[in-house]
């Protein structure tokens, strides 16, 4: 006779009004129904259950769900071949997320009002306090420095996330304007680094066009930050210092 909706939904710790929407949507379909035309599940159906659970759980959506176990190229092994893998995975990430909390419970030394998995969430693998004591030994006496330590004080998780999304948009449209050939001295160039600088003086503190030429030059000469902008295009970080020292000019 099978198992009934009631029994399924004891077994793997879901609803049956759960099992009920698999059903609507074709994703488990009971095999079989009783007499009076209640659903009745096989061991078939328990197995395909789990594997629904397992993506669930990974973080799949319903509709990549059907396609993966709908797949005429993949069979039951294959499946529980490439959970395993997915587990492993997120098993590494726990663990190095556990050991960053550890090492983050320093982080009220930053100011920055969020807990250490929201601080961790938003900066993923960079570690925020990485350069803080070089920080503080080149900059640490003026009112720059200062100023951008107090506002990074009062930001929230959402200002940082906010923050980040600008910083991707900006970079993703810098990395378009040199595939299409703009010179770092024409009008557009000169407006993403008026951007740029816009940035600084609107999240940090106020960025006049020397100060702007001076952090241009490092973006260059300091092997780090040159990696950084480099990895949003190969020569972005000269490209972008010649382009704010261009709109410094046209901006004086």
């Amino acid at each position: 006779m099978g198992y009934s909706v009631g029994q399924v939904a004891g077994f793997a710790g879901v609803t049956v009004r759960t099992l009920h929407h698999y059903d609507e949507i074709g994703l488990l379909c009971p095999s079989g129904r009783s007499g009076a035309g209640h659903r009745r599940y096989d061991d078939a159906d328990l197995d395909r259950l789990q594997r629904i659970l397992f993506y669930r759980e990974l973080g799949f959506p319903l509709e990549e769900v059907a396609v993966l176990l709908d797949d005429p190229e993949s069979d039951p092994r294959e499946h529980l071949r490439r959970q395993h893998a997915l587990l492993s995975e997120r098993i590494a990430r726990l663990q190095q997320m556990a050991k960053a909390v550890e090492h983050a419970m320093e982080a009220k030394k930053m100011g920055i009002n969020l807990t250490p998995e929201e601080r961790f969430e938003v900066f993923g693998n960079k570690d925020p306090e990485q350069y803080r004591e070089e920080a503080e030994q080149r900059w640490g006496h003026t009112d720059s420095y200062a100023e951008s330590q107090r506002r990074a004080a009062s930001y929230t998780k959402a200002d940082w996330q906010r923050m980040q999304d600008e910083v991707a948009d900006w970079s993703a449209r810098y990395a378009a304007l040199m595939e299409s050939g703009e010179p770092a001295e024409g009008v557009a160039a000169m407006d993403m680094a008026e951007e740029h600088r816009q940035h600084i003086t609107r999240w940090f503190y106020d960025c006049p066009y020397e100060m702007h030429t001076c952090l241009g030059d490092m973006y260059v000469s300091d092997e780090r930050f040159k990696a950084f902008y480099d990895a949003m295009r190969p020569g972005l970080a000269e490209h972008l210092r010649d382009a704010i020292t261009a709109n410094a000019v046209r901006g004086v």
